[in-house]
């Protein structure tokens, strides 16, 4: 793989793996214009991990909140310990802070629940298609865009319809736990956890298909991005952990060392260039996303994917 390579692979991912387009349909479009056999595992790792921290310097005060509140709920921590550990206010106005502040707990704890449901049918279903399912070709990709397209335009007419009944009444700019009325249930958790498993496939978009998911099923615009991509953690370390794995078995088939291999295949060149552009192209697609989210515009990305997949099916 070459520098050049590495660093418009990187730039492709960064920007696909968060806008809803489909970053592996389109790493294997860019495979086949680049006359790549295939993406050196190795490689596909390191844009794993770039794109993971992209979602997690973005959402850094979610996920910390996050954390916080599992630790208090695990180890038993009051009301009044909680309100210590987030010094949200002045000692006068203490009752009355702690009082504010268990709305966000209980909705904290429903959101590392639902979290978990998601995350295991994803699970599933990522699993039994990995199995099942043989290497698509280039035209199943090209109809993924289609289908992808077409979940966006119905979540649209669908939030468009009932807006009213779940889209909150101000924009929220700092506390995602405030802009749930109500906690999300676990019907919601696994319609959105089939969503993203069925994102797993090639050619349809995880952000996409799990932001449509959510709204489909009455979950705001703002929670539906924020949800999206909390529940993107844990499904891209369970991808980097399978792909981790075929990697060292590569490695040790090839009686090389991870680092020889890792050598051989990619280079330390293409995979910093790789690495880089994608941790910087992923963080501004990510931002420019949930603005575009907030605004109820995501239906624009079928403006691109429905003529990429005619052309995929006329052409490939």
């Amino acid at each position: 793989m070459t520098v050049l390579q590495g660093f418009l692979l990187g730039i492709l991912q960064g920007i696909a793996e968060f806008l809803p387009i489909s970053s592996s349909g389109h790493l294997k479009v860019a495979q086949h214009l680049l006359g790549l056999e295939d993406v050196p595992l190795f490689f596909d790792v390191l844009l794993h991990i770039a794109t993971l921290g992209a979602v997690v310097i973005y959402f850094r005060k979610v996920i910390a909140k996050l954390f916080a509140i599992l630790f208090r709920w695990i180890f038993r921590k009051s009301e009044k310990q909680a309100y210590n550990v987030c010094n949200v206010a002045p000692a006068k106005d203490t009752d009355a802070r702690i009082a504010a502040l268990a709305p966000t707990e209980e909705i904290g704890r429903n959101t590392i629940i639902m979290v978990i449901i998601t995350t295991f049918v994803t699970g599933v279903l990522g699993i039994a298609s990995k199995k099942l399912l043989p290497e698509l070709p280039l035209k199943a990709v090209a109809a993924g865009f289609v289908v992808t397209a077409l979940l966006l335009i119905a979540s649209k007419l669908f939030s468009r319809k009932h807006v009213a009944l779940f889209e909150p009444e101000t924009e929220i700019k700092d506390d995602f736990y405030a802009v749930q009325d109500t906690a999300m249930t676990p019907i919601q958790a696994i319609i959105i956890g089939v969503a993203q498993g069925i994102g797993t496939l090639p050619g349809i978009s995880r952000s996409g298909s799990t932001i449509a998911g959510a709204l489909l099923c009455k979950v705001d615009r703002r929670t539906a991005g924020d949800y999206s991509f909390l529940v993107s953690i844990p499904a891209i370390l369970g991808a980097f952990a399978l792909t981790l794995k075929d990697v060292m078995s590569d490695a040790a088939a090839a009686g090389l060392s991870a680092m020889q291999y890792f050598s051989e295949t990619v280079g330390i060149a293409p995979a910093a260039a790789g690495f880089v552009t994608a941790l910087v192209f992923g963080y501004a697609a990510l931002a420019i996303l949930m603005k575009i989210i907030q605004k109820g515009k995501i239906e624009w990305f079928a403006a691109y994917l429905i003529p990429l997949g005619i052309l995929g099916l006329i052409f490939f």
